[in-house]
């Protein structure tokens, strides 16, 4: 689950985190008081939607005096801001964070995730802070720190003086070496107390009064231990979720939009990225990420089914179900099912292995549907792009 940043910001804070002072506006005119109430002359008014690069997109602006803070917040609130992670299609913006001009010295990058071949949270950390991520490790990766913290004692003295070491803090002031360290310390605390799957600072900002300030937070929590925070949970801004998304959750299933043509149901996160990546080797293009787990029911797999044709780019399915404790019978059952209820009008490839197999395969033989069989998941994925483009 994500939330705003200055959601992420409000939690940062409560473990000793320093953000800039900041009040979320949804209108200009709240914008405008959020700005007197802040007081100063520089203020940043920052578009509040779920993706990165909102400053590249004309999201974030830098407001000398009130009049520029009006301007800025009536044409960012409400356009349709692009940027890399938005796709083509951009999202509204609905709020926007007023927030004070601070005197900034150095921009840097932080950012702690889950590392599961270590299986621990690792740090990530690069002189270069304001810039994507991806282009640093792409163009210059010698310039990205890491430091894998050991979950059974937290970050270590020395491990948090030796990013400070590596991001040059000392060259900037020595005095800033303190409060860096400390810095680390509380995001990591929060980052474990909160359950998060990603924390991301950038830039984390030293001033010229020598604080070491959060100046933009990105925070996304696990979703398998929302239920240990109700709070946290009250944070979720459904408007900014898509909206099939939101249905497959409630449904117990984890599902993701893309941008393709076909639909992937597929039982197991390892097997729906081999299957993603095994259409696009054939030339086509995965319309979702879509997991129904190891114990779904018939039910179950109807609703997902649904949920794949209820995306109105979908022009073909690939169902791939690998049956260790899913049974290949009922999901055989629950895609029968679903097909007969919306009236199935796009090619359909399906493959199977593992228990009840040979029942499963029975089951959509004689279902009468036009299911093409695939003996195994390359030949699944040859199928379904051919008969895709057939079709078009």
């Amino acid at each position: 689950m994500k939330i705003h940043e200055y959601q992420g910001k409000e939690i940062l804070s409560r473990y000793g985190v320093a953000v800039p002072k900041a009040i979320m506006a949804e209108t200009v005119e709240d914008a405008v008081k959020a700005a007197e109430e802040i007081g100063g002359e520089v203020w940043v008014v920052k578009a509040q939607i779920h993706a990165g690069g909102r400053g590249k997109g004309g999201g974030v602006k830098l407001s000398k005096g009130l009049e520029a803070v009006r301007e800025n917040a009536a044409q960012i609130l409400g356009m349709q801001l692009v940027t890399h992670q938005t796709g083509p299609a951009g999202q509204e913006v609905k709020k926007v964070l007023i927030e004070e001009g601070m005197d900034i010295r150095e921009e840097l990058y932080l950012s702690m995730l889950v590392d599961r071949e270590s299986q621990s949270v690792v740090i990530l950390a690069s002189t270069e802070g304001g810039m994507d991520i991806e282009e640093v490790a792409a163009k210059t990766p010698g310039k990205i720190l890491r430091e894998t913290i050991d979950p059974t004692v937290g970050v270590l003295g020395f491990q948090a003086l030796r990013l400070a070491r590596g991001l040059r803090v000392a060259q900037v002031d020595p005095k800033l070496v303190r409060p860096m360290s400390a810095m680390i310390g509380s995001l990591y605390r929060a980052f474990i107390a909160e359950d998060c799957s990603l924390l991301e600072i950038n830039p984390l900002v030293l001033t010229n009064d020598l604080r070491v300030v959060a100046l933009d937070a990105k925070v996304t929590f696990d979703d398998n231990a929302l239920f240990r925070h109700q709070t946290t949970l009250e944070l979720r801004d459904l408007d900014e979720e898509e909206p099939l998304e939101i249905e497959a959750s409630q449904a117990d299933l984890s599902y993701i939009k893309l941008d393709g043509d076909i639909g992937c149901m597929v039982n197991g996160a390892g097997l729906a990225m081999a299957t993603m990546d095994i259409i696009k080797l054939y030339g086509g293009e995965p319309a979702n990420f879509l997991d129904v787990g190891g114990s779904a029911t018939k039910e179950r797999v109807t609703t997902a089914f649904k949920l794949i044709l209820s995306d109105s780019n979908v022009e073909g399915i690939l169902v791939n179900i690998f049956g260790g404790i899913m049974r290949c019978d009922v999901i055989a059952e629950g895609v029968v099912s679903a097909a007969r209820e919306v009236s199935l009008n796009v090619p359909l490839v399906v493959r199977l292995e593992g228990t009840n197999v040979e029942l499963g395969k029975k089951i959509l033989d004689q279902s009468g549907l036009p299911i093409v069989s695939a003996d195994d998941l390359g030949d699944a994925a040859e199928k379904v792009v051919k008969e895709v483009k057939e079709a078009a």
